[in-house]
Protein backbone atom coordinates (compact mmCIF):
# COMPACT_ATOMS: atom_id res chain seq x y z
CA UNK A 1 0.00 0.00 0.00
CA UNK A 2 0.88 3.68 -0.60
CA UNK A 3 2.56 5.31 2.75
CA UNK A 4 2.29 8.55 3.62
CA UNK A 5 5.44 10.45 1.67
CA UNK A 6 5.73 14.49 1.16
CA UNK A 7 3.46 16.05 -0.84
CA UNK A 8 4.60 19.71 -2.96
CA UNK A 9 2.18 22.45 -2.20
CA UNK A 10 0.31 23.20 -5.56
CA UNK A 11 0.92 26.81 -5.42
CA UNK A 12 -0.88 28.72 -8.29
CA UNK A 13 -0.68 32.41 -9.00
CA UNK A 14 -4.29 33.09 -10.31
CA UNK A 15 -4.42 36.70 -11.27
CA UNK A 16 -7.82 38.09 -11.14
CA UNK A 17 -8.50 41.32 -12.98
CA UNK A 18 -9.23 43.01 -9.04
CA UNK A 19 -7.93 40.23 -6.57
CA UNK A 20 -5.67 37.51 -6.83
CA UNK A 21 -6.51 34.30 -4.54
CA UNK A 22 -3.32 32.29 -3.95
CA UNK A 23 -4.24 28.32 -2.49
CA UNK A 24 -2.40 26.27 -0.88
CA UNK A 25 -1.84 23.35 2.21
CA UNK A 26 -4.81 23.11 4.04
CA UNK A 27 -5.67 26.82 4.54
CA UNK A 28 -7.57 29.14 1.84
CA UNK A 29 -7.61 32.73 1.20
CA UNK A 30 -10.98 33.61 0.11
CA UNK A 31 -12.09 37.14 -1.00
CA UNK A 32 -12.91 37.73 2.75
CA UNK A 33 -9.60 36.69 4.34
CA UNK A 34 -8.85 33.15 5.34
CA UNK A 35 -12.07 31.00 5.11
CA UNK A 36 -10.50 28.23 7.67
CA UNK A 37 -9.47 25.12 7.28
CA UNK A 38 -10.78 23.00 4.40
CA UNK A 39 -14.61 21.73 4.83
CA UNK A 40 -14.90 17.89 2.82
CA UNK A 41 -18.76 17.38 1.28
CA UNK A 42 -21.30 19.05 -0.73
CA UNK A 43 -22.06 19.44 -4.52
CA UNK A 44 -20.06 21.59 -6.78
CA UNK A 45 -22.53 23.56 -9.53
CA UNK A 46 -20.29 23.80 -12.80
CA UNK A 47 -21.14 26.32 -15.69
CA UNK A 48 -19.45 24.97 -18.93
CA UNK A 49 -19.40 27.49 -21.65
CA UNK A 50 -19.36 24.52 -24.10
CA UNK A 51 -20.63 21.32 -24.05
CA UNK A 52 -17.92 18.76 -23.34
CA UNK A 53 -17.17 16.66 -26.81
CA UNK A 54 -16.16 13.46 -25.37
CA UNK A 55 -16.39 11.66 -21.92
CA UNK A 56 -13.15 9.90 -22.86
CA UNK A 57 -10.18 11.51 -21.46
CA UNK A 58 -8.05 10.32 -24.50
CA UNK A 59 -10.20 11.90 -26.79
CA UNK A 60 -10.76 14.97 -25.48
CA UNK A 61 -9.93 18.14 -27.17
CA UNK A 62 -11.32 21.16 -25.95
CA UNK A 63 -10.73 22.90 -22.65
CA UNK A 64 -14.16 21.68 -21.50
CA UNK A 65 -14.33 18.50 -22.29
CA UNK A 66 -10.87 17.84 -20.55
CA UNK A 67 -12.22 20.11 -17.18
CA UNK A 68 -14.29 17.04 -16.77
CA UNK A 69 -12.74 14.54 -18.26
CA UNK A 70 -9.24 15.32 -15.98
CA UNK A 71 -11.37 14.54 -13.14
CA UNK A 72 -11.87 10.57 -13.73
CA UNK A 73 -8.25 9.73 -14.69
CA UNK A 74 -4.71 9.77 -12.99
CA UNK A 75 -1.85 9.76 -15.28
CA UNK A 76 1.91 8.03 -14.86
CA UNK A 77 3.35 11.67 -13.87
CA UNK A 78 2.45 14.92 -12.94
CA UNK A 79 3.76 18.30 -13.96
CA UNK A 80 4.04 20.93 -10.96
CA UNK A 81 2.27 24.30 -11.97
CA UNK A 82 4.55 26.66 -10.62
CA UNK A 83 8.01 24.93 -11.88
CA UNK A 84 7.24 22.55 -15.07
CA UNK A 85 9.07 19.86 -12.81
CA UNK A 86 7.65 16.00 -13.35
CA UNK A 87 6.51 14.48 -10.55
CA UNK A 88 5.42 11.20 -8.88
CA UNK A 89 1.32 10.25 -9.42
CA UNK A 90 0.77 6.19 -10.08
CA UNK A 91 4.33 6.01 -10.76
CA UNK A 92 6.24 6.44 -8.04
CA UNK A 93 9.60 6.67 -9.54
CA UNK A 94 10.81 6.20 -13.46
CA UNK A 95 13.84 5.93 -15.58
CA UNK A 96 14.65 7.38 -18.92
CA UNK A 97 17.03 5.50 -20.74
CA UNK A 98 20.32 7.72 -22.24
CA UNK A 99 18.93 7.65 -26.30
CA UNK A 100 15.27 8.44 -24.83
CA UNK A 101 14.15 5.08 -26.34
CA UNK A 102 12.99 3.48 -23.32
CA UNK A 103 11.23 4.74 -20.10
CA UNK A 104 10.82 2.66 -17.28
CA UNK A 105 7.55 2.91 -14.77
CA UNK A 106 7.24 1.74 -10.99
CA UNK A 107 3.62 1.63 -10.13
CA UNK A 108 2.01 2.70 -6.86
CA UNK A 109 0.34 -0.40 -5.24
CA UNK A 110 -2.87 -0.86 -4.24
CA UNK A 111 -4.25 1.56 -6.55
CA UNK A 112 -7.09 0.32 -8.07
CA UNK A 113 -9.68 1.49 -10.95
CA UNK A 114 -13.55 2.68 -10.27
CA UNK A 115 -14.94 -1.06 -10.96
CA UNK A 116 -12.71 -2.65 -8.38
CA UNK A 117 -9.78 -4.18 -11.11
CA UNK A 118 -6.66 -3.22 -9.77
CA UNK A 119 -3.90 -1.25 -11.58
CA UNK A 120 -0.82 -3.13 -13.15
CA UNK A 121 1.69 -2.79 -15.45
CA UNK A 122 -0.55 -4.51 -18.39
CA UNK A 123 -3.15 -1.20 -17.19
CA UNK A 124 -0.65 1.11 -19.04
CA UNK A 125 0.22 -1.35 -21.61
CA UNK A 126 -3.44 -1.73 -22.44
CA UNK A 127 -4.08 1.85 -22.30
CA UNK A 128 -1.12 2.93 -24.61
CA UNK A 129 -2.15 0.27 -27.36
CA UNK A 130 -5.59 1.49 -27.39
CA UNK A 131 -4.92 4.74 -27.81
CA UNK A 132 -2.78 3.61 -30.90
CA UNK A 133 -5.22 1.73 -32.41
CA UNK A 134 -7.81 4.57 -31.71
CA UNK A 135 -5.26 6.95 -34.46
CA UNK A 136 -4.40 10.28 -34.96
CA UNK A 137 -7.92 10.84 -36.54
CA UNK A 138 -9.79 10.60 -32.84
CA UNK A 139 -6.66 10.78 -30.65
CA UNK A 140 -4.22 13.25 -32.16
CA UNK A 141 -2.67 14.15 -29.11
CA UNK A 142 -1.89 10.87 -27.47
CA UNK A 143 -1.13 9.35 -30.89
CA UNK A 144 1.58 12.29 -31.00
CA UNK A 145 2.96 11.32 -27.83
CA UNK A 146 3.29 7.77 -28.84
CA UNK A 147 5.06 8.48 -32.32
CA UNK A 148 7.19 5.14 -32.92
CA UNK A 149 5.79 3.65 -30.36
CA UNK A 150 6.75 -0.16 -30.26
CA UNK A 151 5.12 -1.40 -27.43
CA UNK A 152 4.82 -1.86 -23.25
CA UNK A 153 6.26 -4.67 -21.62
CA UNK A 154 5.26 -5.87 -18.15
CA UNK A 155 8.20 -6.63 -16.28
CA UNK A 156 6.58 -7.71 -13.35
CA UNK A 157 3.22 -6.66 -11.71
CA UNK A 158 3.78 -3.06 -11.24
CA UNK A 159 6.73 -2.12 -13.65
CA UNK A 160 6.14 -0.88 -16.93
CA UNK A 161 8.75 -0.32 -19.64
CA UNK A 162 7.63 1.93 -22.25
CA UNK A 163 9.48 1.06 -25.94
CA UNK A 164 10.23 3.97 -28.95
CA UNK A 165 11.99 3.21 -32.09
CA UNK A 166 13.35 6.18 -32.31
CA UNK A 167 14.38 8.84 -29.29
CA UNK A 168 11.17 10.86 -28.30
CA UNK A 169 12.52 13.23 -24.84
CA UNK A 170 8.99 14.79 -25.07
CA UNK A 171 7.28 11.45 -23.54
CA UNK A 172 7.92 12.06 -20.04
CA UNK A 173 6.28 15.07 -19.93
CA UNK A 174 3.54 13.58 -22.13
CA UNK A 175 2.80 10.70 -19.18
CA UNK A 176 1.25 13.55 -17.11
CA UNK A 177 -1.41 14.34 -19.64
CA UNK A 178 -4.96 13.43 -19.45
CA UNK A 179 -4.48 12.22 -22.90
CA UNK A 180 -2.56 9.10 -21.21
CA UNK A 181 -4.12 9.52 -18.37
CA UNK A 182 -4.37 5.46 -17.36
CA UNK A 183 -7.81 3.91 -18.06
CA UNK A 184 -9.31 0.13 -16.97
CA UNK A 185 -9.51 -2.31 -19.46
CA UNK A 186 -13.34 -1.76 -19.56
CA UNK A 187 -12.63 0.91 -21.29
CA UNK A 188 -9.63 0.46 -23.28
CA UNK A 189 -11.60 -2.90 -24.84
CA UNK A 190 -14.29 0.01 -26.05
CA UNK A 191 -14.96 1.13 -29.83
CA UNK A 192 -14.06 4.81 -30.15
CA UNK A 193 -17.50 5.91 -30.18
CA UNK A 194 -18.38 4.16 -27.45
CA UNK A 195 -15.79 5.69 -25.19
CA UNK A 196 -17.04 9.05 -26.05
CA UNK A 197 -20.64 8.49 -24.92
CA UNK A 198 -20.83 8.09 -21.36
CA UNK A 199 -19.42 6.07 -18.41
CA UNK A 200 -15.43 5.33 -18.52
CA UNK A 201 -13.24 3.82 -16.09
CA UNK A 202 -10.27 5.29 -14.98
CA UNK A 203 -8.56 5.50 -10.81
CA UNK A 204 -8.98 9.42 -10.32
CA UNK A 205 -10.90 10.96 -7.70
CA UNK A 206 -14.02 11.19 -9.08
CA UNK A 207 -16.29 9.26 -11.48
CA UNK A 208 -19.12 10.01 -13.83
CA UNK A 209 -22.34 9.54 -11.63
CA UNK A 210 -24.12 11.04 -15.05
CA UNK A 211 -23.57 11.85 -18.64
CA UNK A 212 -25.98 13.61 -21.11
CA UNK A 213 -24.45 14.70 -24.47
CA UNK A 214 -24.29 18.25 -24.88
CA UNK A 215 -26.49 18.76 -22.01
CA UNK A 216 -24.57 18.05 -18.56
CA UNK A 217 -22.52 15.68 -16.73
CA UNK A 218 -22.31 14.60 -13.12
CA UNK A 219 -18.78 13.30 -11.15
CA UNK A 220 -19.31 11.41 -7.72
CA UNK A 221 -16.32 11.47 -4.93
CA UNK A 222 -14.16 8.19 -5.06
CA UNK A 223 -14.30 6.43 -2.36
CA UNK A 224 -11.26 5.26 -0.73
CA UNK A 225 -8.94 7.38 -3.11
CA UNK A 226 -5.47 7.54 -1.32
CA UNK A 227 -3.11 7.95 -4.53
CA UNK A 228 -2.91 11.13 -5.19
CA UNK A 229 -0.17 12.92 -7.38
CA UNK A 230 2.61 14.80 -5.27
CA UNK A 231 1.65 17.83 -6.62
CA UNK A 232 -2.28 18.14 -5.14
CA UNK A 233 -2.25 19.97 -1.73
CA UNK A 234 -3.97 17.35 0.69
CA UNK A 235 -3.84 13.79 0.88
CA UNK A 236 -6.64 10.77 0.98
CA UNK A 237 -9.85 11.79 -0.56
CA UNK A 238 -11.26 14.84 -2.90
CA UNK A 239 -13.48 17.05 -0.63
CA UNK A 240 -16.40 17.57 -2.90
CA UNK A 241 -19.27 15.11 -2.89
CA UNK A 242 -20.14 15.75 -6.26
CA UNK A 243 -19.56 17.76 -8.86
CA UNK A 244 -22.57 19.00 -11.73
CA UNK A 245 -21.37 20.74 -15.03
CA UNK A 246 -24.44 22.33 -16.53
CA UNK A 247 -23.68 23.75 -20.17
CA UNK A 248 -24.34 27.13 -20.53
CA UNK A 249 -23.82 29.05 -23.54
CA UNK A 250 -24.68 32.75 -22.97
CA UNK A 251 -21.62 34.10 -21.11
CA UNK A 252 -24.24 36.72 -19.10
CA UNK A 253 -26.33 33.76 -18.34
CA UNK A 254 -23.83 32.52 -16.64
CA UNK A 255 -22.74 35.23 -15.00
CA UNK A 256 -26.16 36.02 -13.49
CA UNK A 257 -26.27 32.32 -12.51
CA UNK A 258 -22.95 32.80 -10.59
CA UNK A 259 -24.18 36.22 -9.00
CA UNK A 260 -27.52 34.83 -8.01
CA UNK A 261 -25.91 31.48 -6.42
CA UNK A 262 -27.29 28.96 -8.95
CA UNK A 263 -23.37 28.12 -9.78
CA UNK A 264 -20.42 28.24 -7.49
CA UNK A 265 -18.03 28.60 -10.57
CA UNK A 266 -18.25 29.65 -14.50
CA UNK A 267 -15.86 28.80 -17.62
CA UNK A 268 -15.19 32.19 -19.75
CA UNK A 269 -15.86 34.80 -17.25
CA UNK A 270 -15.54 38.26 -18.80
CA UNK A 271 -13.58 41.13 -18.24
CA UNK A 272 -17.00 43.38 -18.34
CA UNK A 273 -18.48 40.79 -15.95
CA UNK A 274 -15.45 41.16 -13.52
CA UNK A 275 -17.50 43.66 -10.79
CA UNK A 276 -20.79 42.14 -11.00
CA UNK A 277 -19.11 39.07 -9.99
CA UNK A 278 -16.94 41.00 -7.05
CA UNK A 279 -19.70 42.66 -5.67
CA UNK A 280 -21.01 39.64 -4.25
CA UNK A 281 -17.66 38.63 -2.84
CA UNK A 282 -16.52 36.17 -6.06
CA UNK A 283 -13.44 36.52 -8.10
CA UNK A 284 -12.06 35.69 -11.58
CA UNK A 285 -9.42 33.51 -11.27
CA UNK A 286 -7.02 33.62 -14.45
CA UNK A 287 -4.16 31.79 -16.09
CA UNK A 288 -2.52 31.74 -19.65
CA UNK A 289 -2.40 28.80 -21.56
CA UNK A 290 1.19 26.96 -22.43
CA UNK A 291 1.16 25.11 -25.77
CA UNK A 292 0.79 27.32 -29.14
CA UNK A 293 -1.22 30.46 -28.64
CA UNK A 294 -4.47 30.96 -30.98
CA UNK A 295 -3.48 32.04 -34.64
CA UNK A 296 -3.94 30.83 -38.51
CA UNK A 297 -2.87 27.82 -39.68
CA UNK A 298 -2.08 28.54 -43.22
CA UNK A 299 -2.95 25.90 -46.00
CA UNK A 300 0.47 26.21 -47.78
CA UNK A 301 -1.09 24.45 -50.70
CA UNK A 302 -4.38 26.12 -51.89
CA UNK A 303 -5.25 29.68 -53.21
CA UNK A 304 -3.03 32.80 -52.68
CA UNK A 305 -1.34 31.10 -49.36
CA UNK A 306 0.64 28.98 -51.65
CA UNK A 307 2.91 32.51 -51.85
CA UNK A 308 5.54 32.78 -49.18
CA UNK A 309 5.27 36.46 -49.60
CA UNK A 310 1.51 36.66 -49.22
CA UNK A 311 1.87 34.06 -45.27
CA UNK A 312 4.53 36.78 -44.46
CA UNK A 313 2.72 39.72 -44.87
CA UNK A 314 0.38 38.85 -43.00
CA UNK A 315 2.77 39.19 -39.91
CA UNK A 316 3.12 42.61 -39.69
CA UNK A 317 -0.48 43.23 -40.86
CA UNK A 318 -2.14 42.27 -37.94
CA UNK A 319 -2.31 44.89 -34.62
CA UNK A 320 -2.68 42.10 -31.94
CA UNK A 321 -2.54 44.66 -29.12
CA UNK A 322 -5.33 45.92 -30.76
CA UNK A 323 -7.28 42.47 -30.84
CA UNK A 324 -6.38 42.05 -27.08
CA UNK A 325 -7.67 45.36 -25.69
CA UNK A 326 -10.99 45.62 -28.54
CA UNK A 327 -12.45 42.09 -27.77
CA UNK A 328 -10.87 40.53 -24.46
CA UNK A 329 -9.13 42.26 -21.42
CA UNK A 330 -6.18 43.13 -19.01
CA UNK A 331 -5.75 39.03 -18.17
CA UNK A 332 -5.15 38.06 -22.40
CA UNK A 333 -1.40 38.67 -23.50
CA UNK A 334 -0.90 39.40 -27.23
CA UNK A 335 1.24 36.04 -29.01
CA UNK A 336 4.83 37.41 -29.55
CA UNK A 337 5.81 33.74 -30.93
CA UNK A 338 4.79 30.66 -32.00
CA UNK A 339 4.76 29.26 -28.19
CA UNK A 340 2.65 30.66 -25.80
CA UNK A 341 4.96 32.47 -22.86
CA UNK A 342 3.96 30.12 -20.31
CA UNK A 343 5.57 27.55 -22.18
CA UNK A 344 8.50 26.06 -21.30
CA UNK A 345 11.39 26.75 -23.69
CA UNK A 346 9.15 30.14 -25.11
CA UNK A 347 11.45 32.60 -26.98
CA UNK A 348 10.35 36.18 -26.63
CA UNK A 349 9.55 37.00 -31.10
CA UNK A 350 8.14 39.81 -30.69
CA UNK A 351 10.53 41.83 -33.05
CA UNK A 352 9.63 39.65 -35.81
CA UNK A 353 5.17 40.14 -34.98
CA UNK A 354 5.50 44.38 -35.10
CA UNK A 355 2.27 45.89 -36.05
CA UNK A 356 3.73 47.22 -39.12
CA UNK A 357 0.92 47.39 -42.30
CA UNK A 358 3.47 49.40 -44.41
CA UNK A 359 5.55 46.79 -44.33
CA UNK A 360 2.96 44.26 -44.96
CA UNK A 361 2.22 46.42 -48.00
CA UNK A 362 5.56 46.38 -49.00
CA UNK A 363 6.11 42.65 -48.85
CA UNK A 364 3.15 42.54 -51.16
CA UNK A 365 3.82 44.84 -53.55
CA UNK A 366 7.35 43.41 -54.08
CA UNK A 367 5.71 40.02 -54.54
CA UNK A 368 2.99 41.37 -57.36
CA UNK A 369 -0.32 41.72 -55.62
CA UNK A 370 -1.70 44.89 -56.61
CA UNK A 371 -4.74 46.67 -55.53
CA UNK A 372 -8.02 46.31 -56.68
CA UNK A 373 -11.01 48.69 -57.52
CA UNK A 374 -12.50 47.38 -54.12
CA UNK A 375 -9.26 47.86 -52.63
CA UNK A 376 -8.33 43.82 -52.27
CA UNK A 377 -5.24 42.88 -54.21
CA UNK A 378 -5.13 40.41 -56.81
CA UNK A 379 -2.15 38.92 -58.93
CA UNK A 380 -2.15 37.52 -62.26
CA UNK A 381 -5.74 37.30 -62.19
CA UNK A 382 -5.88 35.59 -58.26
CA UNK A 383 -7.68 37.36 -55.64
CA UNK A 384 -6.37 37.83 -52.70
CA UNK A 385 -8.67 36.00 -50.98
CA UNK A 386 -8.88 33.41 -48.26
CA UNK A 387 -11.00 31.46 -45.89
CA UNK A 388 -10.33 30.86 -42.30
CA UNK A 389 -12.12 27.79 -40.79
CA UNK A 390 -13.06 27.81 -36.87
CA UNK A 391 -15.46 27.00 -34.38
CA UNK A 392 -16.46 28.18 -30.72
CA UNK A 393 -14.86 26.06 -29.02
CA UNK A 394 -13.28 29.76 -27.16
CA UNK A 395 -15.94 32.56 -26.76
CA UNK A 396 -14.29 35.10 -28.44
CA UNK A 397 -13.10 33.82 -31.63
CA UNK A 398 -15.57 35.09 -33.86
CA UNK A 399 -15.32 38.41 -32.18
CA UNK A 400 -11.51 38.19 -32.92
CA UNK A 401 -11.43 36.99 -36.64
CA UNK A 402 -14.35 39.61 -37.26
CA UNK A 403 -11.13 42.27 -36.06
CA UNK A 404 -8.63 40.38 -37.49
CA UNK A 405 -10.22 40.64 -41.17
CA UNK A 406 -10.80 44.17 -40.98
CA UNK A 407 -7.12 44.45 -40.22
CA UNK A 408 -6.19 42.72 -43.30
CA UNK A 409 -8.61 44.60 -45.39
CA UNK A 410 -6.98 47.59 -44.74
CA UNK A 411 -3.63 45.64 -46.76
CA UNK A 412 -5.47 44.71 -49.85
CA UNK A 413 -6.30 41.14 -48.15
CA UNK A 414 -9.87 39.28 -47.28
CA UNK A 415 -10.45 37.05 -45.09
CA UNK A 416 -13.62 35.19 -45.40
CA UNK A 417 -14.80 33.88 -42.04
CA UNK A 418 -15.87 30.08 -42.32
CA UNK A 419 -17.89 29.42 -39.01
CA UNK A 420 -18.57 25.46 -38.36
CA UNK A 421 -19.78 23.10 -35.45
CA UNK A 422 -16.60 21.81 -33.63
CA UNK A 423 -17.54 17.81 -34.97
CA UNK A 424 -17.39 19.76 -38.84
CA UNK A 425 -14.16 21.77 -37.74
CA UNK A 426 -12.64 18.46 -36.89
CA UNK A 427 -13.19 16.58 -40.25
CA UNK A 428 -12.06 19.56 -42.37
CA UNK A 429 -8.78 19.63 -40.25
CA UNK A 430 -8.60 16.03 -40.72
CA UNK A 431 -9.26 16.12 -44.32
CA UNK A 432 -6.62 19.31 -44.75
CA UNK A 433 -10.57 20.86 -46.15
CA UNK A 434 -9.58 24.40 -45.46
CA UNK A 435 -7.68 27.54 -46.75
CA UNK A 436 -6.70 28.08 -43.38
CA UNK A 437 -7.65 27.30 -39.95
CA UNK A 438 -7.79 29.06 -36.55
CA UNK A 439 -7.13 27.57 -33.20
CA UNK A 440 -4.75 26.78 -30.42
CA UNK A 441 -3.09 23.64 -28.87
CA UNK A 442 -2.22 23.20 -24.94
CA UNK A 443 0.60 21.44 -24.00
CA UNK A 444 3.63 22.49 -21.20
CA UNK A 445 6.22 21.47 -24.01
CA UNK A 446 7.25 22.71 -26.67
CA UNK A 447 7.30 19.07 -28.80
CA UNK A 448 3.45 20.78 -29.24
CA UNK A 449 5.49 22.13 -32.21
CA UNK A 450 6.21 18.94 -33.95
CA UNK A 451 2.66 18.12 -33.15
CA UNK A 452 1.17 20.18 -34.72
CA UNK A 453 3.26 21.50 -37.65
CA UNK A 454 5.86 18.55 -38.30
CA UNK A 455 5.55 16.42 -41.63
CA UNK A 456 4.34 13.64 -39.83
CA UNK A 457 2.54 14.72 -37.27
CA UNK A 458 -0.98 16.78 -37.57
CA UNK A 459 0.68 18.87 -40.63
CA UNK A 460 -1.77 21.53 -40.40
CA UNK A 461 -0.13 23.16 -43.16
CA UNK A 462 -0.63 20.32 -45.68
CA UNK A 463 2.81 21.18 -46.43
CA UNK A 464 5.56 18.76 -47.75
CA UNK A 465 9.02 18.43 -46.65
CA UNK A 466 11.16 21.51 -45.39
CA UNK A 467 14.26 19.88 -44.56
CA UNK A 468 15.61 22.33 -41.85
CA UNK A 469 12.19 22.20 -39.79
CA UNK A 470 12.34 18.65 -40.00
CA UNK A 471 15.51 18.42 -38.85
CA UNK A 472 14.97 20.45 -35.73
CA UNK A 473 11.72 18.72 -34.74
CA UNK A 474 13.19 15.69 -35.11
CA UNK A 475 16.45 16.42 -33.27
CA UNK A 476 14.32 17.52 -30.18
CA UNK A 477 12.78 14.58 -29.78
CA UNK A 478 16.18 12.71 -29.52
CA UNK A 479 17.83 15.26 -27.08
CA UNK A 480 17.33 14.79 -23.52
CA UNK A 481 19.72 17.74 -21.91
CA UNK A 482 16.97 19.81 -21.30
CA UNK A 483 19.10 23.30 -22.48
CA UNK A 484 20.06 21.76 -25.57
CA UNK A 485 16.48 20.93 -26.41
CA UNK A 486 15.19 24.48 -25.02
CA UNK A 487 17.60 26.07 -28.17
CA UNK A 488 16.56 23.48 -30.77
CA UNK A 489 12.59 23.95 -29.62
CA UNK A 490 13.69 28.29 -29.98
CA UNK A 491 15.03 27.03 -33.77
CA UNK A 492 11.59 25.29 -34.24
CA UNK A 493 10.11 28.36 -32.93
CA UNK A 494 11.74 30.93 -35.64
CA UNK A 495 11.70 28.32 -38.30
CA UNK A 496 7.66 28.23 -38.55
CA UNK A 497 7.81 31.97 -38.78
CA UNK A 498 10.61 31.93 -41.39
CA UNK A 499 8.61 29.62 -43.46
CA UNK A 500 5.00 31.76 -42.70
CA UNK A 501 3.19 28.37 -41.34
CA UNK A 502 1.52 29.88 -38.36
CA UNK A 503 0.08 33.41 -37.69
CA UNK A 504 0.19 34.16 -34.31
CA UNK A 505 -2.87 36.03 -32.76
CA UNK A 506 -3.76 35.90 -28.90
CA UNK A 507 -2.46 33.82 -26.14
CA UNK A 508 -5.37 32.19 -24.31
CA UNK A 509 -5.99 32.38 -21.15
CA UNK A 510 -8.48 30.74 -18.71
CA UNK A 511 -10.79 32.96 -16.77
CA UNK A 512 -13.11 31.26 -14.17
CA UNK A 513 -15.68 32.69 -12.22
CA UNK A 514 -15.86 31.59 -9.10
CA UNK A 515 -18.35 32.38 -5.92
CA UNK A 516 -17.73 33.41 -2.36
CA UNK A 517 -18.02 30.14 -0.93
CA UNK A 518 -15.75 28.20 -3.83
CA UNK A 519 -12.16 27.73 -2.03
CA UNK A 520 -9.21 26.20 -4.06
CA UNK A 521 -10.17 25.85 -7.15
CA UNK A 522 -6.74 25.32 -8.86
CA UNK A 523 -5.08 25.24 -12.60
CA UNK A 524 -3.00 22.46 -13.50
CA UNK A 525 0.05 22.95 -15.47
CA UNK A 526 -1.46 22.50 -18.93
CA UNK A 527 -4.05 25.17 -17.20
CA UNK A 528 -6.94 23.30 -17.33
CA UNK A 529 -9.06 23.21 -13.65
CA UNK A 530 -8.11 20.72 -10.94
CA UNK A 531 -10.79 19.70 -8.74
CA UNK A 532 -9.41 17.68 -5.98
CA UNK A 533 -8.50 20.35 -3.53
CA UNK A 534 -12.00 22.62 -4.09
CA UNK A 535 -14.24 22.38 -1.33
CA UNK A 536 -17.17 24.54 -0.20
CA UNK A 537 -17.45 27.32 2.74
CA UNK A 538 -20.25 28.99 4.22
CA UNK A 539 -22.83 25.66 2.66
Amino acid sequence: MIGSRHRLAAVVGVFATAATVVACGGESAGPGGQAGPPQPGGTLRYGLSQAPSCSDPAQAGSNQSIYVARQIVDSLTDQDPKTGAITPWLARSWEVSPDAKVFTFRLADGVTFSDGTPLTADSVRDTFDAVVRLGGAKAPLGTSYLTNYVGTTAVDKLTARVEFSQPNAQFLQASSTPQLGILGQATNAKPAEARCAGDNVGSGPFTYAEYKQDVSVALAKRAGYHWGSDVFGHEGEAYLDRIEFTVVPESGVRTGSLVSGQLDAISDALPQDAPQIEAVGGRVLSTSNPGTPFGLHTNVTRGPLRDPAVRQALLPALDRQQLVDTVLGPQFKIATSTLASATPAYTDLSARLPYDPAKAKSILDQAGWTPGPDGIRAKNGERLSFSVTFSQVFAGNQAILELVQQQLRQVGVELRLDLVSLPEWTAKMNGKDYDSTYGNSTRADGDILRTSFAVTGRNLNARGPIPALDETLDKQLATNDPAARAELIKTAQQQILDNGLYVPTIELSQAIGAAAGTQDLKFEASARLQFFDTWLSGR
